[in-house]
This record gives structure tokens, C-alpha cells and sequence, in this order.
């Protein structure tokens, strides 16, 4: 018999005459501690694991002194209803200080976000009013039900490129709708613990869908920024024939204006006294300013001249009257006329396709990348912001609003600006409703060129580029995601852009979990020599058949001279096809006489595996070497037989 003892953990069963331990305890006298016998094959079936033993050992080994446990326990968990309404978890310590600092920051941060929730309107599609209507409802929402004070929801860039995508030349009921349908996704995706989802998207299509969705602001703004007035894609002869000297000169000095503006902020002086900072200061505030002193001054020159001459003498296109602005509590148009059509439900879900699942999954994406990026403790609870975000969306689709999510600069503004609690974006609120009812009549003066200019001068920055020599030095699978996900994104489209992404790294996951990798070695240990199998990765069932090749492949390779030594770490979900394969390539080794060491593998899995003559198992490396002097001490023998 090759194989004299059976046991595992390298403990050998309590009355085994052959225990060198109890031998020696008998011939000096001394009393041996009982050792625990968890698995002895050589037993019956049924009685193979000593359960009790079983948990004795692990108990000597893992227990805790109770002492040292009871200093160490996790905070008790806030009640269900302070973490759903988070308003409630910090209303209570509300002083006059964090007040002061929190109506800066939404004064702050409301110079900001009117000329971009007009820009982004228009770049929607929209006139400049649902801009605003986004803007107010979702920096009140927030405060109620928001964990982190910098995220300040509202239109964004990402969103107004989808909602043209998806709405395009469609009635602005559409756009209304399309923000209630994405509000309940994201509220669904919320209460149903989904926020995992967004962790299949990688980094680098991440970065390619920015930078597409980016790439795609620009060229749907370079016309107005020239004055280009043709429809369509122009050929090049066209569009420069077609370039209005005045809006192109507007728009440059436009862009010229905000790019160094924005430079403003990054002015430092040698010597850093009181008057310095103070100076500093003021910069930084006619910096994040910019995009407000564009479109007031532009607004301004448009105004004095239509005051001057008349309307129709404004050489500048400019943006659309609105009438009324007042927002108006109703429900979102579920079924409404449009041009002698009536649009039903069901026609709704049909124009906007795949948008009601792409729309909500990117505003999500958005906003919980913006949460980790200023969570202070780390803790961060993304089911709760993506309830958030989904009652911001629904509550905006009853004032007419269209979708929405954080925004990286309007939260490095509010950062910047020292806020301390969700509640400046009561201030900011209130500050786009002052807006929306004193401004309505002087939007109309607002030229195309200067909103095209904020929107340019707010995404250039956005395109990124230099992961593409990176990611082929490191990557070359997320090297073809960002480049498939980037040109996809500018040539079919956002949607097909970012489901490419996910579907190539889902492929690439696949694949990985099928064709997993093994370092197998021969090791000495002292004059012992045995194979060491380690997978690379985690296993799972999937990958079973990958690690029964490799096996198979190692014994043959040192001609089954030597035990092999498996290490079990990254089993995953070990079942029963996890079950049958070991069983069955311990037979194929057994009828060889090599012995299957089965590493790091617990008690509960061992429990999943029948009595088989060849194999061990084994937690440390000084069990590892008992089994290798075993099978040392036993291929002796057997070579003296």
C-alpha cells in the first residue's frame, strides 16, 4: 500500500498506533493533548467527518478572545427611515455656521448652473426654460434625500446629448415623459440593490463614451458657434461658405474670454499674505463665474442694441422667445396632440427605444462616480443616491423638466465654494426660480454663438485621448474597448457606443471565467519533489474543465513520478461539477499511484467529497511537509518491497 495513512490536516487519528507523538508520550511519561480527527478515510462512509472535533479544531485555531471582540464592534445602524430621508440625519446639528457657509455655496453655485442649464436646454433641443425648470426641482429634491453636500443635480451635458439623441426632432412632451420613465428606472434600480450593474462598465469605456459623447457637444455646437444656419452634415465647401462673420466672431471672443477666465483660478502670488489671499479669492470667483459674465454681458450688448435700432438689426442669431417660464405642478403628458398626431402611451415607448433603459443607466453612472469622487469617509450608500436621483427625475417630469444627473463641475464648484450640508441647494433653487420668473423676458437676447461657446469651452476638457497609447502599452482588451466604444459612439451613436463597451467587456469576462490561468511548478521540499498547481485567477464551474487539463496535463509532463498539490484558494462556488471532475481525476491519478494534495480547501467543501484512497488535504505548509514525508517514507518502502 502506497498510501499507509489517511488523514487530513496532517493530524493522525487519536488511537493510530503509528502516531509518533502518543509513541513518544508513552515512553517519557508525559500526557499528550488529545488531537481532533476531522477526516479519517479509512473509516465508513457515513462516519468519515467527526463533526463536533471538527469544529473544536477550527475553534482552537480562529476563536477570539471574547475580551478583545467586545472592544472592537461595528456603529449602530441608523434607523431605515434617517438613511432613506437623509435630510433627517443632519437637520438636527444644523447651525449657524454651516448656514452661513451653505448659502455661499448655493449662491455660488446658482451664478453656475443658470447659463449652463440654458446652454444645455439648447443643446437638447429646448428652449432655455426646461434648462431651468431641471435645474430648480432637482437642488431642492436633493436636499431632502441626498448624502453628499457637492453633488448638485441638474442638466448636464451627458444628459442633453441623450435626450437630442433620443428626442430628436420629436415634441418636447417626449423629453418630459423620457424623465419620468428614467426616474422610475433609477428608483427601481435603487430599491432593488442594482447599482452593481454599473460595475460592468470599465474605466476605459467610460472614458471613450465621455470623451465620444464630448467630441459629439463640440461638432453639434461648432455651427452655431460660426453661425451656420444648413441642416444636416454640410460638406466642408458648404459650411465654410456659410460662416456668419459676426457669430463667428461672437463665439470666438466668446470662447477666447471663457478659456481665460478659467485660467484666472489658477493665478498664485510669491508671497502669501492676507491681501494675496484675498485676491485670490476674488479671482476664483470671477473664474467659476465665467459662463454667467458671458452670457450677461453678450445678453447685455444684444439688448442695448435692439433698444437702439430694433430686432430685426441684430446681426447675431439669437436664442427663442419664451413666453411664459413659471414652473406649474402637472402630470407628465402621457398622451397629448401634436401637428393633427394624438401620441398615446405605448407610441411614446416606441419613439424612445432603447433610451428609457440607456438614459437612466448613464445618469447613474454619472452620479455615483461624482458620490465616490467626494465621499469623505468612503462609505458611500449608491442604492440611496440612485433613489434619489430617480425622485429628481420624476418630480422634474411633473414640472416639465427634462433628464438629469450630477455634474463634475458644479460639484467641484460647491467643493471649492466650502459648502457643508445638501442644503444650499435650497439657495440655489430658489435662485433659478428668481431667475425663471424676473429673466424670462431678457432669454431671448441671449446670442447662439455665447451659449455654444459655454457648452464648447465646458466639455473640450472632457476629451481624452492619452489612454489610448497607455492602454496598448498595458491592456490590449481595454485598448479595442476604448477604441471600439469611442468610434462607435461618434459614428452609430451614444447607446450603441456605451452597450458595446459593456458587451465586449462582458465577452472578456467570459472568456476569462472559461480559460483560466495556472502556475504549475516542481517544487523541492527538502529531498522531496511535488507538483504545485496555483490558479492565477478565481475559478468557477466554468472553468473546470480548464483545470482538469492542466492536471492532466502536469502529470503526464513529470510522468506521474511526483504528488501533486493543488491549491484551492480561489475554488469559487464549489458544486458538484467542482465534485465530479476532482473525483474523478483523483481516480485517474490513483490508478498511476500519485497522490492529490488538496490545499486550503475548507471543512465544508471536504464534506462535498467522498473517501478516495490518494487524496489529502491540508491548511499549513508544516501539514504539506508531514504528507511529503509520508510519501516520501512510503515510495521507500515500496521500492524496498
Amino acid at each position: 500500500m502506497r498510501w499507509p495513512r489517511k488523514h487530513t490536516f496532517g493530524l493522525w487519528p487519536k488511537n493510530s498506533i503509528r502516531d509518533r507523538s502518543s509513541r513518544n508520550g508513552e515512553a517519557t511519561g508525559q500526557s499528550q493533548t488529545p488531537v481532533a480527527t476531522i477526516y479519517n478515510p479509512g473509516c465508513e462512509e457515513k462516519e468519515k467527518y467527526t463533526a463536533q472535533n471538527g469544529e473544536d479544531f477550527y475553534g482552537q485555531v480562529h476563536s477570539v478572545d471574547m475580551d478583545m471582540a467586545s472592544k472592537y464592534s461595528k456603529p449602530k445602524e441608523a434607523h431605515w427611515l434617517v438613511r432613506r430621508i437623509f435630510f433627517l440625519s443632519w437637520i438636527t446639528s444644523y447651525d449657524r455656521e454651516r448656514a452661513f457657509a451653505d448659502l455661499i455655496a448655493g449662491i455660488t453655485l446658482g451664478l453656475t448652473i443658470i447659463p449652463q442649464s440654458i446652454a444645455y436646454a439648447a443643446l437638447a433641443g429646448l428652449s432655455s426654460e426646461y434648462g431651468l425648470y431641471s435645474a430648480f426641482i432637482g437642488s431642492i429634491i436633493y436636499v431632502f434625500f441626498g448624502t453628499i453636500p457637492q453633488v448638485s443635480i441638474g442638466p448636464t451635458s451627458l444628459m442633453a446629448i441623450l435626450t437630442l439623441q433620443f428626442c430628436a426632432d420629436k415634441p418636447v412632451q417626449v423629453v418630459i415623459v423620457l424623465a419620468f420613465l428614467a426616474g422610475l428606472v433609477e428608483l427601481a434600480m435603487g430599491v432593488f440593490q442594482l447599482g452593481f450593474i454599473v460595475s460592468f462598465i470599465p474605466a476605459p469605456v467610460t472614458k471613450a463614451f465621455t470623451s465620444g459623447t464630448a467630441l459629439i457637444v463640440v461638432f453639434a455646437q461648432i455651427k452655431n458657434l460660426l453661425g451656420v444656419r444648413l441642416k444636416g452634415f454640410p460638406s466642408i465647401g458648404e459650411f465654410f461658405t456659410n460662416i456668419r462673420p459676426t457669430d463667428a466672431a461672437m463665439g470666438i471672443s466668446c470662447m477666447v474670454v471663457l478659456l481665460l477666465l478659467r485660467l484666472l483660478s489658477q493665478v498664485n502670488f510669491k508671497q502669501d499674505t492676507p491681501v494675496t489671499r484675498r485676491l485670490k479669492k476674488i479671482l476664483w470667483y470671477i473664474s467659476i463665474s465665467r459662463n454667467a459674465l458671458v452670457v450677461f454681458f453678450t445678453g447685455l450688448i444684444v439688448f442695448i442694441w435692439v433698444h437702439k435700432s430694433s430686432m430685426e438689426a441684430v446681426p447675431f442669431a439669437l436664442s427663442a422667445k419664451v413666453s411664459s417660464a413659471m414652473p406649474t405642478i402637472k402630470l407628465p403628458p402621457f398622451a397629448f396632440e401634436y401637428q393633427n398626431r394624438t401620441y398615446v402611451f405605448t407610441d411614446i415607448l416606441h419613439e424612445l427605444g432603447s433610451g428609457i433603459v440607456v438614459v437612466p443607466i448613464v445618469a447613474v453612472l454619472a452620479n455615483v462616480a461624482i458620490a465616490k469622487a467626494f465621499v469623505k469617509d468612503g462609505n458611500l450608500d449608491a442604492s440611496q443616491e440612485m433613489l434619489t436621483l430617480g425622485l429628481c427625475n420624476i418630480a422634474g417630469s411633473f414640472f416639465s423638466a427634462m433628464p438629469t444627473c450630477g455634474a463634475f463641475t458644479r460639484s467641484a464648484v460647491s467643493q471649492a465654494s466650502g459648502v457643508r450640508t445638501p442644503m444650499a441647494g435650497i439657495y440655489t433653487g430658489l435662485i433659478v426660480l428668481s431667475a425663471l420668473s424676473i429673466l424670462t423676458p431678457y432669454f431671448q437676447y441671449i446670442p447662439k454663438a455665447s451659449l455654444s461657446a459655454v457648452l464648447i469651452a465646458a466639455v473640450i476638457f472632457m476629451i481624452d485621448l492619452a489612454p489610448v497609447k497607455e492602454l496598448w502599452q498595458l491592456n490590449k482588451k481595454d485598448f479595442f474597448s476604448w477604441v471600439g466604444s469611442f468610434i462607435i459612439c461618434l459614428v452609430a451613436g451614444v447607446e450603441l457606443g456605451l452597450l458595446f463597451g459593456i458587451v465586449l467587456s462582458m465577452v472578456f469576462i467570459l472568456l476569462r471565467l472559461g480559460n483560466p490561468k495556472f502556475e504549475v511548478n516542481l517544487k523541492q521540499h527538502e529531498s522531496t519533489y511535488y507538483i504545485h498547481v496555483v490558479p492565477q485567477s478565481d475559478i468557477y464551474y466554468t472553468g473546470v474543465d480548464a483545470l482538469r487539463n492542466e492536471l492532466r496535463g502536469a502529470c503526464r509532463l513529470y510522468r506521474h513520478d511526483f504528488p501533486v498539490v493543488l491549491d484551492c484558494t480561489r475554488f469559487m462556488q464549489f458544486d458538484a461539477t467542482f465534485s465530479e471532475m476532482l473525483i474523478s481525476v483523483a481516480k485517474e491519478m490513483a490508478a498511476d499511484d500519485v497522490l492529490l494534495i488538496l490545499q486550503n480547501m475548507s471543512l465544508k467543501v471536504q464534506q462535498m467529497l467522498p473517501v478516495m484512497s490518494n487524496v489529502r488535504f491540508c491548511q499549513e505548509d508544516s501539514q504539506l511537509s508531514s504528507y511529503l514525508q509520508t510519501e516520501k517514507e512510503a515510495t521507500f518502502s515500496d521500492a524496498k518491497l
